[in-house]
This record gives C-alpha cells, sequence and structure tokens, in this order.
C-alpha cells in the first residue's frame, strides 16, 4: 500500500509454484529373486503434488511388500523379496511428469 495522506493505492503479490521437473530418472534394475528391488528418482524441488509409483498398470502402495519414500525432493520404492511375477515395467508418476524403467 502507497498512502500520501488524501491518497492511497494497494497491490498485491501472488506467488505460483514453479513446475518440477524429474532430474534424476529411474534406472533399470537387476537382481535375483528373494532379493529387493530398488528404484530411485529425483525431482528438481519438493513437490505438493501426490506422487504415485506404478508395478505396470497397477498402482503401488506402502505395506509389507512395497515401501514408498519420499525424503524432500528424492522418491523411492523398495520391492521386498521379488518374485518372477513382479518382473516389468516400474513407473513413477507426479503431475504431468513420468519416469519409468
Amino acid at each position: 500500500t502507497c498512502d500520501t495522506g488524501d491518497q492511497q493505492t494497494t497491490a498485491a503479490v501472488h506467488l505460483k509454484e514453479p513446475a518440477a521437473t524429474i532430474v534424476e530418472r529411474l534406472k533399470d534394475v537387476s537382481t535375483y529373486e528373494g532379493e529387493d528391488a530398488v528404484f530411485k528418482c529425483r525431482l528438481s524441488q519438493e513437490t505438493a503434488q501426490d506422487a504415485q509409483w506404478f508395478l505396470g498398470d497397477v498402482p503401488l502402495q506402502s505395506n509389507e511388500m512395497n515401501e514408498i519414500r519420499v525424503q524432500g525432493a528424492r522418491h523411492s520404492l523398495i520391492l521386498r523379496k521379488v518374485t518372477l511375477e513382479d518382473c516389468g515395467s516400474i513407473s513413477f508418476k507426479v503431475g504431468q511428469l513420468s519416469s519409468a524403467a
């Protein structure tokens, strides 16, 4: 606000969150049956948008077989004790961004 006594004007500042980008993409993982498979990616910034992991077209949730972690802009998925049925495409999606391995 600028106030000169008999006149006043006001303006506002509005901030938009800049769009995040994927700066470290997923990499293919090879492991033995019964071992854990770890997938990692990193965004350019922390984001309020929900991130989602997929095995093929199936969305994954954190449970006893899948551990999903978010540490700032770093996202990771641990598939516990993988089996042959776990072979396939893993993808990470946040907003319009995606990466697959």
